[in-house]
């Protein structure tokens, strides 16, 4: 071997060495930083890997109930359910899968039908060959489906053999559908995806409602799945609290359908009504109604505290008090109305009606003058109008009211050097134009004058419930202990009497109990247009305020109307008859206002469905003839004339089907019900009014069925 040969050898050998040495060196330093990631910064990169493929999320807590004042149940929580199964669970085998997914398959498509065994079996088995670990079988499912998915195959072997996985949602519903659908409020979801109260009952009460949220860890899975890891709640939620609301639901009723029935027979655009108790200001029923696009009326806005407008003569009643409190008049004083007409600067004021000549101020304010009552403010405070707007401001006409719910108008009444402000202002704030006030602000004033002067803030809650016991209760709130002197009182208590007796409102008028209060019939502006549209058509908006019985007030109430369109526009044919109805139902159901209540009428009574003998034994004891054409054991009862019949009730021989409860005592629903196994949870008082089960259900052993009564 030459010299040469040996160098050349020498040289690779050493190169490849080299090369051999720094691949060891590398594979060394790979070696080295597997075992340091591996045993010095093991936590931190299981912390971090946790980061990716494990999360927080927030147990939503259980909703608190809304409660009428006699603890019926206005706004709930039911639960729904999202149904998904773990198909790559390890306990769940393939002998179990396969031995029974046909009928699985089958009981699914025949309980939801909606898609056929033999899609509900491709779907299924699909996902179990991709190795699905959370695949959404149904969406929404009740409790009483629920119920009946865990006795199906596969399912029943539960979450971890039979892959069965219940996500519960939460969805609010309100039994009695719309009425004070808007004051009880609503839920919206937030930019962070939480449901939140948005607006009446719901968002003023939102953090006592909504409960404190519970945290529990889920874990990643493929698709980008989350799923709870078994154990994993680290914070248990704490459910809300219960509400309940100064509503009451028999006075809500009567409110709703009077004002609904009126809106529809004057095609009004939208309306409100309002009851309130005079000694504490619990506002018992509130009623908002407006015609939707299809020329239906619902709940879409509470005009009752948030729309601020000229109320016209119903503030009549203000000017006379400051004029009555300033010593400038007596209602006997007479006052020259002018056939009916006045003019102010360059605008004419006119009556509804003409020739009522020189008259008394009582008579004056019972008809409604426009030209006798401004022209009393004018003659008086023509020279020192911001003593006027001064007394008004004294009685809290200018001020909120301080709601606690949201959304609340502003009123607006203007003072003297206002930019606003002209010389025929005065005459014409007199009766109840170029000033803002809402039905709700009206109605206090108005209450104040029924409770002796004093005026007290509208409630709607009285009383926050936790598990039943009393967290908290409501007292009354005083806004001002006194809007005027008693004197004062005393005579326009006499010119609200008089109204109804002998004025405008005298189509009210019965014999049974006395109602105070005053009509209105105001022009509505628009916005910027005037009174008048383009085509010369006016908008006005009619409306009664009062109470009664007038002699020992024990409720308040506003109706107003807005933009009837047939027939009439006024206060007293389009509102008093609102209130009217209201008022006699309330009377008529209410014996401590009833001083004839112990008069005997002979009429067949009103009765409830029942046991027949024991129907047969009431009708015998109170000499109530009734007839029997039927021999069944569960009746109803038929007011037919001079007597009483009994009728079937769909359902009730059935021992499979749940029977129509409607109308029903609380004792015979459950002795029927628990005598067919079900388990019965009963809200409110008196007979049944709904029930979460319609009749002709399937019953199955141990069901729970939800009765509400009123």
């Amino acid at each position: 071997m030459t010299e040469d040969t040996k160098n050349i050898r020498k040289d690779l050998i050493w190169r490849v060495n080299f090369i051999y040495f720094i691949m060891l060196i590398f594979a060394f330093s790979i070696i080295g930083r597997i075992l340091y990631l591996q045993i010095i910064e093991k936590d931190k990169w299981e912390l971090k890997a946790q980061e990716f493929t494990r999360k927080d999320i927030v147990i939503e807590p259980n909703r608190g109930d809304i409660l009428s004042s006699d603890g019926k149940l206005l706004v709930s929580s039911v639960p729904y359910y999202d149904i998904r199964m773990d198909l790559n669970s390890s306990a769940l085998s393939s002998e179990v899968f396969d031995n029974n997914i046909d009928s699985l398959a089958w009981n699914l498509s025949n309980l939801f039908r909606d898609l056929s065994k033999k899609e509900y079996k491709r779907r299924i088995v699909s996902a179990r060959k991709m190795g699905s670990r959370y695949f959404l079988l149904k969406r929404n499912v009740s409790y009483l489906d629920l119920k009946k998915l865990k006795t199906f195959p596969i399912f029943r072997l539960g979450k971890y053999k039979g892959g069965f996985i219940i996500i519960q949602k939460n969805k609010r519903i309100k039994p009695f559908g719309q009425m004070a659908s808007r004051t009880l409020g609503y839920l919206i979801e937030n930019n962070k995806g939480e449901r939140i109260g948005s607006v009446g009952v719901e968002g003023a009460y939102n953090k006592e409602l909504k409960g404190l949220e519970g945290i529990k860890l889920m874990q990643k899975l493929s698709g980008n799945v989350w799923m709870e890891i078994d154990g994993g709640v680290q914070v248990e939620p704490e459910d809300g609290q219960d509400i309940i609301s100064t509503i009451d639901v028999k006075m809500q009723d009567v409110t709703y359908e009077a004002l609904l029935k009126q809106l529809i027979d004057h095609d009004a655009q939208h309306g409100t009504a309002i009851i309130m108790e005079v000694a504490t200001g619990h506002i018992k029923a509130i009623s908002n109604l407006e015609k939707g696009k299809n020329g239906t009326y619902q709940e879409y806005y509470n005009y009752a505290i948030g729309e601020s407008s000229e109320p016209g003569s119903t503030f009549k009643l203000a000017s006379i008090i400051v004029a009555l409190e300033d010593g400038l008049i007596d209602i006997n004083d007479s006052v020259d109305t002018e056939n009916g007409k006045i003019k102010y600067f360059d605008r004419v004021m006119q009556d509804s009606h003409e020739d009522l000549g020189v008259i008394t101020i009582k008579k004056a304010f019972e008809e409604s003058s426009n030209v006798g009552i401004s022209k009393i403010i004018y003659k008086n405070y023509k020279n020192n109008p911001k003593k006027f707007v001064q007394r008004l401001y004294e009685m809290n006409l200018n001020q909120k009211l301080g709601l606690s719910l949201k959304g609340e108008g502003s009123p607006f009444i203007k003072y003297p050097g206002d930019k606003l402000w002209s010389g025929v202002s005065l005459p014409w704030m007199s009766i109840g134009y170029e000033i803002q006030i809402t039905p709700m602000q009206i109605l206090t004033f108005y209450n104040a004058v029924a409770n002796n002067g004093e005026m007290v803030k509208p409630l709607f809650v009285k009383e926050i419930l936790y598990h039943g016991k009393s967290i908290k209760k409501f007292e009354k709130e005083i806004i001002n202990p006194k809007i005027c002197s008693q004197s004062t009182l005393e005579k326009v208590h006499e010119l609200l009497e008089g109204v109804v007796l002998e004025g405008t409102a005298k189509i009210i008028k019965n014999d049974n109990y006395s109602i105070a209060g005053k009509t209105g019939t105001a022009q509505v502006a628009k916005r910027n247009k005037g009174y008048v549209d383009a085509e010369g058509g006016k908008s006005h908006q009619a409306s009664f305020v009062g109470y009664f019985p007038a002699d020992n007030p024990k409720y308040s109430c506003i109706v107003v109307v807005n933009s009837p369109s047939k027939s009439s526009i006024y206060g007293s044919q389009v509102a008093a008859p609102v209130f009217k109805k209201i008022a006699d139902k309330i009377y008529a159901t209410n014996l401590e206002m009833d001083d004839k209540s112990n008069t005997h009428i002979n009429t067949v009574p009103y009765t409830l469905k029942g046991n027949i003998d024991d129907l047969e034994n009431i009708f015998s004891s109170l000499n109530i003839p009734y007839k029997k054409l039927i021999s069944n054991d569960w009746v109803s009862t038929i007011n037919a004339g001079n007597l009483v019949s009994f009728g079937k009730i769909d359902y009730i021989n059935s021992s499979s089907l749940i029977p129509d409860l409607k109308g029903m005592g609380l004792k015979d629903v459950l002795y029927i019900l628990e005598n067919k196994g079900l388990k019965v949870r009963a809200e409110g008082y008196g007979n049944v009014a709904w029930q979460s089960m319609p009749a002709g259900s399937k019953i199955n052993e141990g069901d729970n069925i939800i009765v509400l009564l009123r």
